[in-house]
């Protein structure tokens, strides 16, 4: 695992301490999420680094608004077109 540092305002500081975590866990937490958001890795890895399950990792990333299937209205046609043939 590598280190590193980064300087931040205060305010921020104060606004990442009402998490009621360290700020480190905070800011990862942050960093890992905005990865999974960029579609840069996988829910399971994020499930992973966090430290939670992957059902874990959906129901908390749906209530922090970061969806979990990124489909296109045709992807998400075509989907529900193929679970119906089965």
């Amino acid at each position: 695992m590598s280190t590193i540092s980064i300087d931040l305002e205060e305010d921020v500081v104060a606004l990442l301490h009402q998490s009621n975590q360290p700020v480190e866990r905070t800011a990862r937490e942050l960093i890992v999420l905005e990865l999974y958001r960029r579609g840069a890795i996988s829910s399971s890895k994020v499930a992973q680094l966090l430290g939670m399950s992957r059902v874990g990792f959906i129901q908390y990333t749906s209530r922090l608004g970061i969806p979990y299937f990124t489909m296109t209205e045709d992807e998400w046609k075509n989907e529900r077109t193929q679970s119906q043939r089965l």
